[in-house]
């Protein structure tokens, strides 16, 4: 697993623009990503999760189907 840093912390800046903040946790080829929305975010406005995994799946090194997302709210429950 090769994780871009460059292009992760230049997504992670696109999400904090929005007030949202994620954080990876990653276990063997396993990743975890976890976003949390600030008080002026809409944790309704999320991109679907599946697509959050096939933008981070580059970003991280790993396959999207390897990928867990975690939203403020989980409305995008299909692919979890």
């Amino acid at each position: 697993m090769t994780i871009d840093q460059v292009q992760l912390d230049e997504f992670r800046k696109t999400l904090e623009a929005d007030d949202y903040h994620l954080s990876i946790e990653l276990d063997g080829d396993e990743a975890l990503a976890r976003i949390e929305a600030g008080p002026a975010a809409c944790a309704e406005c999320l991109v679907p999760k599946d697509f959050m995994r096939q933008m981070l799946s580059p970003l991280l090194g790993v396959g999207a189907e390897h990928i867990r997302v975690d939203y403020p709210v989980d409305v995008h429950t299909s692919g979890d």
